[in-house]
């Protein structure tokens, strides 16, 4: 009895301890993690147990891969925004240059009546402010400048036709002192070499016959165009002399709503430029084609009228059209009057081309039309490729206006005080700006 009575003593204590025990790790908590909550009934069988052991001391951390954006250093990602937007302006500017070239005779039609309206839309102001009728003041002005330019043509025709027969004789004469000259001069020209070179141009002329009788049909093709384009600028500046406002304000109306007020202001700004630019370079080119004109008159080379005329159309073409109405006038006097004849009249031609350079140009034309030479070159060489001598024409005004509307857009955007207009005078555009006049309430209450 006594056995088991210690027995029963030594299993009690035991039982004492394993139950102090427990009760110790109760209050510790589970070693890994916060302790755990009496899941509901059914709810571990079906998802599992409720905490995930903890990865061992030893093991190595694993760092979190980073975002692919963040990855990209920050050049190539601004070279690549600015890549995929320079591709989608290209194919623009390529889809526009497509579309114009489909229909490159009325654009230039187009542009060429603009071109005359900014010369011819001051008398039309000036007559308006008369008191003539504003379609009686259209009338008046655009029958009187198509009758002049006509008047200008017919002249430059009758000229020609009227000394053509001396200027062969004068030419035949001419190449025959030229072959002299040549036989005498230090390069030791032979008279059979140029015999062989008169030979060799008159064959390729008889072998190329097809082609120039193919270039004269062709010819033949680029004259009805061109009065197919000269009719469409007579009716286009007719009606922009006539209805420049409203053709501005419909202009207007195809611009998206925000960028409006910018667009309304910059307008009569390119107006001004581009009327400045016409009215400038027509004064230039006159006063070029006189006082060469009266050079080649009193040096005797025979056409000296047709010949100012020319240099007067060529002087539209800044730069080359100089160089190349030059080069004509100088290249009659040498067949005609001989090489000293054609010095003198090169020396004349580079006085006035450098007088009109560094006088004429910069005070007609001022500031509001000035661009760079570069640009200037290579405008005139773009647009000499797209579209011909048309093009070389109004690629520089086109890069003037441009230069103007991109300058005050600049400005307009960084500061409001300049939505400001002046009073509009004599320009169609200016008729309809929007932006108030400086110090009026409008402007004031804008601002």
């Amino acid at each position: 009895m006594s056995r088991l009575g210690q027995g029963l003593s030594r299993i009690g204590t035991e039982l004492e301890a394993r139950r102090a025990e427990a009760e110790r790790d109760e209050a510790a908590g589970p070693p890994y993690g916060p302790p755990e909550t009496a899941p509901p009934a059914g709810a571990e069988a079906a998802e599992g147990p409720t905490t995930v052991p903890a990865p061992p001391a030893y093991a190595p951390d694993v760092p979190a891969r980073p975002d692919p954006v963040s990855a990209i250093p920050w050049g190539m990602r601004v070279a690549a925004e600015a890549g995929w937007r320079l591709l989608v302006l290209a194919g623009t500017v390529w889809v526009l240059m497509r579309v114009i070239s489909s229909v490159e005779l009325v654009v230039l039609a187009f542009v060429a009546a603009l071109l005359v309206t900014a010369l011819l839309q001051p008398t039309v102001a000036w007559l308006r402010a008369k008191g003539v009728p504003r379609g009686l003041a259209t009338a008046l002005t655009a029958i009187s400048g198509f009758v002049v330019m006509g008047l200008v043509g017919w002249f430059v025709v009758w000229q020609v036709m009227d000394n053509i027969d001396n200027l062969t004789d004068r030419v035949r004469d001419g190449i025959e002192e030229l072959k002299r000259w040549l036989l005498d001069s230090p390069f030791h020209v032979t008279e059979r070499q140029i015999n062989d070179i008169a030979k060799n141009l008159s064959d390729t002329i008889g072998s190329n016959a097809e082609q120039i009788t193919s270039a004269g049909l062709q010819g033949v093709t680029v004259i009805v165009e061109t009065m197919t384009g000269i009719l469409l600028a007579m009716f286009s500046t007719l009606f922009l002399l006539h209805d420049g406002r409203k053709v501005w304000e419909w202009t207007l109306k195809l611009v998206p709503a925000q960028a409006r007020p910018g667009v309304a202001g910059a307008g009569p700004r390119a107006w001004r430029t581009l009327t400045a630019y016409v009215r400038g370079t027509v004064l230039v080119a006159l006063i070029d084609a006189v006082f060469i004109g009266l050079g080649l008159y009193f040096l005797d080379v025979p056409m000296a009228v047709p010949l100012a005329v020319f240099i007067f159309l060529f002087a539209f073409i800044p730069l080359v059209g100089a160089v190349i109405s030059g080069a004509l006038a100088c290249l009659v006097a040498l067949v005609t009057n001989g090489v000293f004849t054609a010095l003198m009249v090169l020396v004349v031609v580079l006085a006035v081309q450098q007088i009109e350079g560094h006088v004429l140009q910069p005070f007609i034309l001022g500031r509001a039309v000035r661009v760079h030479p570069l640009a200037v070159v290579l405008a005139v060489a773009a647009g000499g490729l797209t579209a011909g001598i048309g093009g070389a024409v109004v690629a520089v005004p086109l890069v003037a206006v441009t230069n103007t509307v991109v300058g005050y857009l600049k400005a307009y955007s960084q500061e409001p005080a300049l939505l400001s207009t002046p009073e509009p005078r004599g320009a169609t555009a200016y008729q309809v700006a929007p932006t108030p006049a400086p110090g009026s309430p409008e402007g004031k209450d804008r601002a």
